[in-house]
């Protein structure tokens, strides 16, 4: 076991997001850290770790054993991480993976797979889906910070399993250099992936890199087996379900709501507001008696959330006529824009949080123009609310990270 103290001047090498999966992984096998999933719910929920962890040495037995109890995709659940709990190995592209999804529409799972899809058979094998490892890598290596090279080497042996920098399957010519969130890396690198090039490069990292939980639960324990689209969808379905439900299982004590007022404080970490109590005064004032918001209410509005981008389309076009927009006008371009049904009594809270002036009007800057701040918060600072940590506060901070 090594204690963390031993390496924490690498800390001053890493990025934010490298430095905050350095902080909540708690294993170490052959120099390269990994998180338990148990680690990858901490790190999406909260703050900082709940107590200081030791990187853990497993053996390749120990390995092997978390590896051998991985159940198959197809046996796949919404409480998946939850089940395996510190029985399994999170890389830290793999991190960065699932934190890209988390946040991204249902129609944005196809988006993704048809990424890795990149021979165009409707199936993704371990080789194709390896080449996150060198996207994510090369995107890093524009963001390493500058100094001791041998210093920057053990960080890259901790996050990716290898000393020194390798020949990238991507093209370089031309690259844009204007800082983007993974998703848009992953979004543009892989369409310049050529899949004879990809098959080589996979063969190598594959080679010098352990299986993981998730290697092991899209394509088996001998590495053959494919991935659907289907098992693709239902997986980054679950993972949003589950980590949805751990956080309003952390408001509701048990019961089968939260209270109008957690809705609003959930909401309202996404954003710089700095005065949030007038916000919540100005709820807890229009609505006196408490309703509760239920975990199908709860999860819809995240759903639209991550389709937001669609909806202030619909939002622009009555600003630029100087409308503001009721709430049968709200409820109505939600499902347009995006699809996605909400409830009268969600609309009248959210509308109850936001309309500051009162006028059951919701202008473009009163919506829009706070909830769009969490998209580019990066780690400008953290506003404590009270309690909790919303999981998508800790991953836009992630994703965004400047």
């Amino acid at each position: 076991t090594e204690n963390r103290s031993d390496l924490e001047d690498l800390h001053l090498y890493a990025t934010p997001r490298e430095q905050r999966f350095r902080r909540f992984a708690s294993l170490e096998f052959e120099g390269q850290l990994y998180m338990t999933p148990y680690d990858f719910i901490q790190a999406v929920t909260n703050d900082e770790p709940k107590c200081a962890k030791k990187w853990r040495s497993l053996s390749k037995q120990e390995l092997n054993q978390i590896l051998m109890e991985t159940p198959p995709v197809w046996k796949g659940s919404s409480k998946l991480f939850r089940n395996l709990n510190e029985k399994g190995v999170i890389s830290y592209t793999e991190y960065l993976f699932l934190l890209c999804i988390l946040t991204k529409p249902h129609a944005g799972f196809r988006i993704a797979f048809n990424m890795f899809d990149t021979d165009g058979n409707e199936m993704v094998d371990k080789k194709e889906f390896l080449v996150l490892q060198e996207i994510f890598r090369k995107k890093n290596e524009k963001r390493e910070r500058k100094g001791d090279e041998e210093k920057r080497a053990m960080l890259r042996l901790q996050l990716y399993g290898y000393h020194t920098s390798t020949n990238s399957v991507l093209k370089t010519e031309g690259e844009d250099l204007v800082p983007r969130s993974y998703w848009d890396t992953l979004r543009r690198s892989t369409s310049q992936a050529l899949f004879s090039d990809l098959a080589e490069r996979a063969d190598d990292i594959s080679s010098s890199l352990s299986d993981t939980t998730l290697l092991v639960h899209f394509f088996g324990k001998k590495g053959k087996a494919e991935l659907n689209f289907e098992d693709f969808y239902r997986f980054m379905d679950n993972l949003q379900t589950e980590v949805l439900e751990i956080e309003f299982l952390s408001y509701s004590n048990g019961m089968n709501t939260i209270s109008e007022e957690d809705f609003a404080h959930i909401l309202l970490r996404y954003t710089n507001v700095e005065n949030t109590s007038s916000y919540l005064e100005n709820m807890r004032c229009r609505i006196p008696e408490e309703k509760g918001i239920t975990f199908e209410e709860f999860r819809s509005f995240f759903q639209f959330l991550n389709n937001l981008e669609d909806f202030t389309i619909a939002m622009q076009m009555y600003n630029f006529a100087s409308r503001s927009i009721g709430q049968d006008e709200f409820k109505r371009a939600v499902y347009v824009a995006t699809g996605v049904k909400l409830s009268p009594h969600l609309v009248n809270t959210v509308f109850k949080i936001f309309d500051v002036d009162r006028d059951d009007q919701l202008s473009y800057k009163e919506f829009i123009g706070i909830m769009k701040d969490r998209l580019n918060r990066g780690f400008r600072g953290y506003k404590p609310i009270q309690r909790y940590t919303t999981f998508k506060s800790c991953v836009r901070k992630e994703l965004y990270s400047r």
